[in-house]
């Protein structure tokens, strides 16, 4: 099996450093919790893996060849795009009222569920408190994440149109696409996750009410403009 791997390296990252949804889940995640960004890059990188399967049995070729079920992805796409920019923009709006009912922001407290270290852990109470929010932490942030990418047209797109490029004719096209897709979606994790460590340094700064507002209100209205711009290319 011979494949043009320093080509396909390149296209990958730079695939991966262009902000896109899936960048913007990971980091709203981490910037929530660390183990919540480390959860959605594994969702969105299991996100690739169905891309992956449905390029190796053809099923992207399907639909991408039927201009009703692309369009009705893409619009899948948006939706959830929409919804999840409205969601975090209302989210900064609320807590937003919150702290002009409160008297201001002299609280810095965290709706993000912030886990201060000074918490005691002892006692069954608190212990099966803090698994019960790691546990819905861990299924969101993978939700978010697999949702993004699974409902993301141009995921699918890469592995039909632009992965086989790099494919030697000479061999097995279903294997090569695994082994590539498999590289990609490694390099992924590897990126998520050092994304991951920068973004959760940050928490301590967007914890600050202000800034928090804003970063709310910033990666909402993005997830909103992608979100229009995905449905009116439908």
């Amino acid at each position: 099996m011979s494949v043009d791997l320093a080509g396909f390296l390149g296209v990958v990252l730079v695939a991966y450093v262009v902000p896109g949804p899936d960048f913007l889940v990971v980091v709203r995640s981490a910037a929530e919790h660390p183990s919540k960004g480390r959860a959605a890059a594994l969702g969105a990188q299991a996100g690739l893996c169905v891309h992956m399967l449905a390029a190796a049995v053809g099923l992207s070729v399907v639909a991408t060849r039927s201009p009703m079920v692309y369009d009705a992805i893409k619009l899948a796409g948006a939706a959830y795009l929409l919804y999840l920019g409205v969601r975090a923009v209302l989210a900064a709006r609320r807590a937003a009222r919150e702290r002009k009912a409160d008297g201001g922001e002299a609280d810095g407290s965290d709706h993000w569920s912030h886990d201060p270290a000074g918490t005691p852990t002892e006692g069954t109470g608190t212990r099966t408190e803090e698994t019960g929010r790691t546990s819905s932490r861990w299924r969101s942030g993978f939700t978010q994440g697999l949702l993004t990418n699974v409902l993301n047209p141009k995921a699918a797109l890469f592995f039909l149109s632009i992965l086989p490029q790099f494919v030697n004719g000479g061999g097995s096209m279903t294997r090569q696409i695994f082994f590539l897709g498999i590289l990609d979606i490694v390099i992924g994790i590897v990126y998520w996750f050092a994304l991951v460590v920068v973004a959760a340094r940050l928490r301590s700064l967007l914890a600050r009410p202000k800034i928090r507002h804003r970063w709310e209100l910033t990666t909402g209205w993005l997830f909103i403009v992608i979100g229009i711009s995905v449905a009116a290319a439908a």
